[in-house]
């Protein structure tokens, strides 16, 4: 009875993991819609049917092959899989669970719920996986390292508002300096423009002096002549 009890329970932590393992794959390329119904009172050859919709052939192939890959890496067998050739209703067996990837009008058109839904399995989607989280981690941690900078950001733009203090500072002097040479040269010209003048005062006596010296000597010469 023990050995008969454990290994139902391990059957069931089997199909339990299986059914994890497909929803997975099925999120993981973003199926609509996915449903999960338990049928062991419907069908003695699988335990779980699981029903999930693809937008285009594309998705749906898409879909197929990451269940399967979920699947192998959970530790199952490799599923089998049919209908691919068309992409509208493929379906991957799984042993204990069978998944039915449609396309929307062919999913209304038969209507698997009605016939396989009458105890649906409530199931977490977007469940958070261990790699995910681990993951977030890093993000978070490159967010932080991220902000320190920012932080810093007020300390480099006094680091920058330094020398622009200098540049402004330094302007009234190079200012100041190109100024002195104007008023420096301003005396200078003013200084050039008297001495002008007194060349020109002092030749005028000595015209005068030749002038009056040449006077005596004509009043001289006529009164020896007289």
């Amino acid at each position: 009875m023990t050995t008969s009890i454990k290994s139902d329970s391990a059957a069931k932590r089997d199909v339990t993991k299986l059914q994890r393992a497909i929803v997975d794959g099925l999120e993981d390329v973003k199926a609509q819609d996915i449903q999960v119904f338990n049928t062991e009172a419907l069908s003695p050859l699988f335990e779980r049917v699981i029903v999930a919709s693809g937008t285009s052939n594309r998705q749906t192939k898409a879909l197929a092959s990451s269940v399967r890959e979920a699947v192998k890496k959970a530790g199952f067998p490799v599923p089998r899989q049919e209908g691919e050739e068309n992409g509208e209703w493929i379906i991957v067996d799984c042993g204990s669970a069978v998944a039915h990837i449609m396309q929307p009008a062919i999913r209304q058109y038969y209507r698997l719920e009605e016939i396989w839904g009458e105890t649906p399995v409530r199931m977490k989607l977007g469940a958070v996986k261990p790699k995910a989280a681990s993951t977030r981690k890093h993000v978070v941690k490159a967010d932080a390292e991220a902000a320190e900078p920012a932080a810093k950001k007020p300390a480099a733009k006094k680091a920058a508002a330094k020398p622009a203090a200098t540049k402004t500072a330094t302007k009234p002097a190079a200012k100041k300096t190109a100024a002195k040479p104007a008023t420096a040269a301003k005396p200078a010209a003013k200084a050039a423009a008297p001495k002008a003048v007194k060349t020109v005062v002092v030749n005028r006596p000595a015209k005068s002096a030749a002038k009056t010296a040449a006077k005596p000597a004509a009043k001289r010469a006529s009164r020896a002549k007289a």
